[in-house]
């Protein structure tokens, strides 16, 4: 089987930009105050397998459920695309990360003992832009290529998350809320052009535009 590395590489970018490892680790710090070193790395790493099985699971069946509903993967990457899109200018403006933190802030979640699966796992990892975004990659690559691929991207990207989660406090140090916000808004920049690729290549399986190349 020959390796599509700019499928690879377009897929590891929408993987890493949607689950965005480098804005939940602050939050994880929020949401694990005066934990030791030991209990937040169980929390880190129960919260990276749960979400990473809700992703794989959608990785597997997600094209089903769809066909099952009667929504062809045209509309559902043309839906997805925008999704994607709003995700993008959330992170290009600041409203994703104000709302994350938000969410950390309330009372329900700051009264939780354990936040590994809500709200790390769900909806901070596997969140609807990267639900939406392993059926969308696995759909564009046929015959099994797509699964595999999709499934050790995204092992490698919950791998950084978990390296991310347990290196937070060193991170909180070293980089500096401007460095976080710049790289925020450059991830977003790509989140963006991806986005409408997607929605480029579902209005070209409905016939609407002619697909490049």
């Amino acid at each position: 089987m020959t390796v599509d590395m700019a499928y690879m590489v377009a897929a590891f970018v929408t993987m890493f930009v949607v689950i965005d490892p480098i804005a939940i680790a602050p939050i994880f710090l929020a949401l694990t105050p005066d934990m030791t070193a030991q209990e937040r790395s169980k929390i880190a790493l129960r919260a990276v397998l749960v979400g990473g099985f809700l992703l794989v699971l959608f990785a597997f069946f997600g094209k089903a459920v769809l066909e099952f509903a009667g929504i062809s993967m045209a509309a559902f990457r043309v839906a997805g695309g925008i999704l994607l899109f709003l995700t993008a200018m959330d992170m290009l403006f600041e409203r994703r990360t104000k709302r994350r933190e938000d969410s950390s802030e309330t009372p329900e979640v700051m009264e939780q003992d354990d936040p590994s699966v809500f709200p790390l796992a769900i909806p901070l990892i596997a969140g609807p832009g990267a639900i939406a975004s392993v059926i969308l990659l696995v759909g564009q690559k046929p015959g099994g290529e797509g699964l595999i691929s999709v499934i050790a991207i995204t092992t490698v990207v919950l791998a950084i998350m978990y390296v991310m989660l347990r290196l937070s406090s060193l991170l909180e140090r070293v980089l500096s809320k401007v460095a976080i916000n710049v790289i925020t808004r450059v991830l977003g920049m790509l989140l963006a052009a991806l986005s409408v690729q997607f929605v480029l290549d579902g209005l070209a399986e409905f016939g609407f535009v002619t697909p490049l190349g």
